[in-house]
């Protein structure tokens, strides 16, 4: 059974798939934690302001979750049109 150049192709597409998910996910994870750490940490300190700071922090979760779902996308690519 040989391997011909299409295979090494799909083979490395999905390995860039794979870590284009893999690397993708890693930022997103970290930056929401953060951000919810610090939030819980300012609603402690002024509690009166927990609704303004939670929306805050949605918003900026949402953010940075865009750079996870643009990874999602690039890794679908590379699976389906590669």
């Amino acid at each position: 059974m040989a391997i011909e150049g299409a295979d090494i192709i799909k083979a490395a597409a999905l390995l860039g798939a794979g870590i284009a998910m893999g690397l993708g996910a890693i930022g997103p994870g970290v930056g929401e934690g953060y951000t919810a750490g610090k939030c819980c940490e300012a609603v402690g300190r002024n509690p009166q302001e927990a609704g303004l700071l939670t929306r805050t922090m949605l918003v900026g979760q949402a953010v940075a979750e865009s750079t996870g779902i643009y990874s999602l996308v690039v890794a679908l690519l590379l699976m389906f049109v590669i």
